[in-house]
């Protein structure tokens, strides 16, 4: 990015993701892949009873979150916790940092920004449903653990 970025809120385009039922969000892009070097920041909004992604921790991309409005649950190895608005979280990477973010309200959306500090690869693991994910660099892909595979297999 070679210049300061300032933008409002609403002027920022939203996209809509809803490929499960207990998963949905719209995301806008304020610093997408590509504009920083080590950052991405988005604004989620997460309708009623929904989270914008399962269980899951990173290995090398930290992410935190400021929230705007609303409440959620949260979900860490510590248990579950309200948040709401005016909370800020901070998730490190490795299995301290697993979370699961989901809208305990109703009624209103859950809004947050999310500032994520980005390598160029990560490995995410998603522990309820024993997958690894694979992030970066043109490889974005989701594997079960159940697909190892000897490191000489097919050599």
């Amino acid at each position: 990015m070679s210049e300061i970025k300032h933008e409002s809120i609403d002027n920022i385009p939203k996209s809509h993701k809803k490929e499960h039922e207990n998963y949905e969000y719209y995301r806008r892009k304020f610093v997408p892949f590509g504009v920083a070097k080590n950052s991405l920041v988005s604004i989620y909004e997460i309708p009623p009873k929904k989270a914008a992604y399962p269980y899951h921790f990173h290995h090398n991309n930290e992410e935190t979150y400021y929230i705007i409005s609303g409440e959620g649950i949260l979900r860490t190895p510590s248990g579950e916790r309200k948040v709401c608005a005016g909370d800020l979280l901070f998730f490190p990477t490795g299995e301290d940092g697993a979370h699961k973010l989901t809208n305990s309200s109703d009624t209103e959306n859950l809004v947050y920004i999310d500032f994520d500090v980005v390598h160029d690869i990560d490995i995410t693991i998603y522990p309820d449903s024993d997958k690894i994910g694979v992030w970066g660099m043109g490889i974005n892909k989701l594997y079960s653990n159940a697909d190892n595979v000897d490191y000489y297999e097919g050599e």
